[in-house]
């Protein structure tokens, strides 16, 4: 329990002191993380607490959603992207095809990487023209 709090309390710090870029990570590590312990629950039949990873993973999507800045292009297609894997998390809560999971699971694992990528080449000064 004590673990616990501390970890809760790291990571409200972490969120509080977080740029944008860096809450966005945050956001898709924590999609990735919430999917990973939806498919063990799901593998253990342990149906409730996967429903509960889902939701949460869902809530997430959700949250991406709401942070797009629609002045830009991209933002409508990452909004189509969001929606077309919150539609799939839906379906597998349904009816239970992994394959859903599993694309879901892809996708976060990529978007992790690549984000985290773009932020170190930013900070770096790589990303960044003149």
């Amino acid at each position: 329990m004590i673990a616990s709090n501390y970890r809760e309390q790291y990571l409200k710090t972490k969120v509080e002191t977080a740029s944008p870029g860096d809450l966005t990570l945050l956001l898709y590590e924590e999609l990735y993380r919430k999917l990973n312990m939806a498919k063990m629950n799901f593998e253990n039949q342990q149906f409730e607490e996967m429903l509960d990873r889902i939701h949460g993973a869902r809530a997430i999507l959700y949250e991406l959603v709401g942070t797009l800045n629609f002045d830009y292009e991209i933002s409508n297609q990452l909004r189509d992207l969001y929606v077309y894997y919150l539609s799939l998390l839906n379906e597998f809560a349904i009816k239970r095809n992994c394959g859903q999971l599993e694309e879901v699971i892809e996708f976060s694992k990529e978007f992790s990487i690549t984000w985290k990528t773009a932020l170190n080449m930013t900070k770096s000064g790589q990303g960044l023209t003149k």
